[in-house]
């Protein structure tokens, strides 16, 4: 089964409503008069990181790529779950995640830890709490708002290429990217609809499309990208973590962000790209 084809048979299993149909970044669940808000994400060696990277960054990447989830809702991260298999330098795995634990200040609240054979696999549970309700899903993008992108795509991109060909450039935004998590809590309260862009914002915002059952036009010139001249590769390249928010017409986002596209009641396609329509997933982004 492919990822698509495996999420659409769990669909068909008891579900809790925090799982919010399992179409979004996180599930949220109201205890007493607190929302929280819960994600878990995996790395895979070979498929999320080279076989040869430094451990420590691995272990930043995890903690990273979960907390995006939580900043997509404009939540505070409250701690960690980690699952780790053992395996080489473990010692700089632990470095890494006291450094990006560190630098959210994020406590770890414990985990796992396994010894096994062959691919390495880690996992992690990022536990928030919601900072506005209500939370902001995929599903809420409404005719008539922006299109909004906080952050860069194709930096991982080049990233990635730099550590694989051993060039010595800058790959900080693929071995260690950053949780945008104050700006999706300035963003929380104001965003009919807010996701992270992890598989490639072509990929995600036809999900947001199609979870909002609306249609998004997408301006490809207006995307910031790290590399212009590979528009195309920045805008289905993945890991870059940004965030993808459709504001009301009119809002102004409270940080740093570009004016991508508009949303449309729903047509023919869920996508359009530079006028062009889009009718399925496939190429846009990466898929499992």
């Amino acid at each position: 089964m492919n990822e698509q084809a495996f999420i659409e048979a769990l669909r068909l299993l008891p579900a809790h409503p925090a799982a919010r149909g399992l179409a979004d970044d996180c599930a949220v669940i109201e205890i007493g008069s607190e929302t929280l808000v819960l994600t878990h994400d995996m790395l895979v060696e070979g498929t999320h990181y080279l076989p040869e990277a430094d451990i420590a960054d691995v272990a930043w990447k995890l903690v990273a790529t979960n907390l995006s989830d939580l900043a997509a809702k404009g939540a505070e991260p409250l701690g960690v779950l980690i699952g780790h298999m053992l395996g080489r330098d473990d010692e700089r795995f632990i470095v890494g995640l006291n450094e990006v634990l560190a630098h959210y200040q994020v406590p770890l609240l414990g985990g796992d830890t396994v010894a096994g054979t062959g691919t390495r696999t880690h996992g992690l549970t990022a536990i928030g709490r919601a900072t506005c309700t209500p939370v902001p899903a995929r599903s809420g993008a409404q005719p008539g708002d922006v299109l909004w992108l906080v952050g860069k795509v194709g930096a991982a991109m080049l990233g990635f290429e730099a550590l694989r060909d051993g060039t010595g450039a800058d790959h900080s935004a693929y071995s260690r990217p950053l949780a945008l998590l104050k700006e999706g809590q300035a963003l929380a309260p104001l965003a009919h609809a807010m996701m992270d862009v992890s598989d490639g914002l072509l990929l995600d915002a036809f999900r947001m499309a199609e979870a909002s059952e609306v249609t998004l036009a997408i301006d490809g010139a207006q995307v910031p990208v790290a590399a212009p001249e590979r528009r195309l590769a920045c805008l289905t390249w993945g890991d870059d973590y940004a965030l993808l928010a459709a504001l009301p017409h009119g809002t102004q986002p409270p940080c740093n962000a570009a004016r991508i596209g508009t949303v449309e009641p729903r047509g023919f396609a869920p996508l359009f790209v530079d006028g062009e329509p889009v009718l399925n997933a496939a190429g846009l982004g990466y898929s499992h």
